[in-house]
């Protein structure tokens, strides 16, 4: 299981910058709040926006597991590639479940030793990326005919997936000709309605579902995450099975046993009481930092909110920041030790590599012996620990994560703690975790500047807040 160190949030550690042992005392006001939430969250437990945590539980897991390997099996060795057109969480998901599963030359392998296709995440709209993107696929990668794309959007309204997709459709129909698309195409999206559910009745594609209740961000674990992953060889029983173990030990209502509570309560009276609302993602592992993108997403869109659940104004919510050990102690350390101390560090650490590599002997450098016969594991490993002590010697508070090895069983349990402690931050900061207003302002400001029909009181706005432009040259 994943094991969560501490002890460098303590004053013991970190002096007045942080929390008293007392603090998380069974008696402690931290730990009554954290009761408090754990029985608020027992009683919504899949119901409304908290059906995702319906996700690790029989029957949606089973009936999941059983759809996406299904149609896994029924088209694996049809294409060498596989495209998904997505954005946000419809996207980071898949991301961050390739990055850390399967090698980093995933892509660049034979087919012969992938066993599965290529991936391609098109998570933006960046015209310079999806064209290489697609002039690849056209010319190195066997063409459209041999890719197989796989468009998630709940409602399939979203302007960005929406634009991905009307190219890659219209492309695959100059390519196949106008009956043939439907045999690349597989829907991830709403099972009832919106305008993704009607085109695939009208043109026939395949579908898996994006299920009621479960919000982008919290969608990794569904048919979105799951159904590249499956695609990709990963280990999706692996996946949901170390979902449901951690789901196990965060149902306690005791804050000394339940890591998301812990987690929840360390970083909200960090940043309520010592003023450390910059939340710092630091794994010690390449194949943990697409892991830190998905953690971003999740943690700042579902609790920066303006108002409280009772509409009362509170500007709640935390800045989640990414960094990479060892690379970033050369680019950002300068900063996080001497800088404002006004962050939170989590370390992620992996015990034990799946892969290591050893240092020569013999080069006959005095000065650079110390190296030799050690691996370049041990090495990463020695960075965090210096990394945490030169931490607290500036007293800047951290935590530590450590994953035994880097298997879908310990992703699994990675991926849950981090959403239960985001529904546990939501319960402790009274607001609704799974809305995102602000996020609708953008979305309906750009329909207007590009011309939705009904939409032209939202580009007039935009036009009379953003007129007349100043130019410094």
């Amino acid at each position: 299981m994943l094991q969560i160190d501490y002890a460098n949030c303590l004053t013991v550690r970190v002096g007045d910058q942080g929390l008293r042992d007392a603090f998380l005392a069974p008696a402690s006001d931290a730990s009554r709040d954290a009761e408090r939430a754990a029985h608020a969250l027992a009683n919504a437990a899949g119901s409304g926006m908290q059906r995702w945590r319906n996700l690790v539980r029989d029957p949606m897991r089973s009936e999941h597991i059983e759809q996406v390997r299904a149609l896994a099996s029924e088209i694996q060795g049809r294409f060498d590639n596989m495209l998904v057109l997505g954005i946000g969480g419809s996207a980071l998901g898949a991301i961050a479940l390739q990055t850390a599963l399967n090698p980093p030359t995933w892509n660049l392998l034979p087919n012969s030793a992938r066993q599965g296709p290529r991936l391609f995440v098109l998570d933006n709209v960046d015209p310079e990326r999806v064209s290489a993107t697609l002039d690849w696929i056209e010319r190195h990668g066997g063409g459209l005919a041999r890719t197989l794309v796989n468009v998630v959007s709940k409602s399939g309204e979203t302007a960005e997936t929406a634009a991905q997709f009307l190219l890659v459709r219209d492309r695959l129909i100059k390519t196949l000709g106008r009956e043939r698309p439907s045999e690349h195409i597989v829907a991830t999206t709403d099972p009832a309605k919106g305008t993704m559910r009607n085109l695939c009745e009208r043109e026939g594609y395949t579908t898996l579902p994006v299920p009621d209740g479960v919000g982008g961000r919290f969608s990794v674990l569904s048919p979105v995450g799951l159904f590249p992953a499956a695609m990709c060889r990963i280990d999706i029983e692996g996946l949901l099975a170390g979902a449901a173990a951690m789901d196990e030990r965060c149902r306690s209502p005791a804050l000394s046993t339940n890591p998301a509570a812990l987690l929840a309560t360390l970083l909200i009276t960090l940043a309520r009481d010592n003023g450390k609302a910059t939340h710092v993602m630091m794994p010690y592992c390449d194949a943990l930092l697409s892991l830190a993108d998905w953690w971003r997403q999740l943690w700042a869109e579902s609790l920066g909110k303006q108002v409280d659940r009772k509409g009362q104004e509170l500007f709640a919510g935390f800045t989640p920041v990414k960094a990479l050990g060892a690379t970033d102690q050369h680019s950002q350390m300068q900063l996080y030790r001497e800088g404002p101390n006004d962050k939170v560090f989590c370390l992620l650490e992996v015990a034990a590599f799946r892969e290591d590599v050893t240092i020569p002997t013999g080069a006959s450098v005095e000065t650079l012996s110390y190296l030799e016969g050690a691996s370049l594991g041990s090495l990463l490993n020695a960075e965090k620990r210096a990394t945490e002590y030169a931490l607290v010697e500036s007293q800047r508070p951290n935590l530590t994560i450590r994953l035994p090895r880097i298997d879908a069983h310990t992703v699994g349990q990675f991926l849950w703690l981090w959403q239960m402690a985001t529904a546990f931050a939501g319960e402790m900061l009274d607001v609704d975790a799974y809305n995102q207003p602000a996020v609708e302002t953008g979305k309906k400001a750009t329909f207007g500047l590009m011309g939705r029909a009904g939409c032209e009181v939202h580009r007039d706005e935009v036009e009379a807040a953003l007129t007349p432009t100043r130019f410094v040259v």
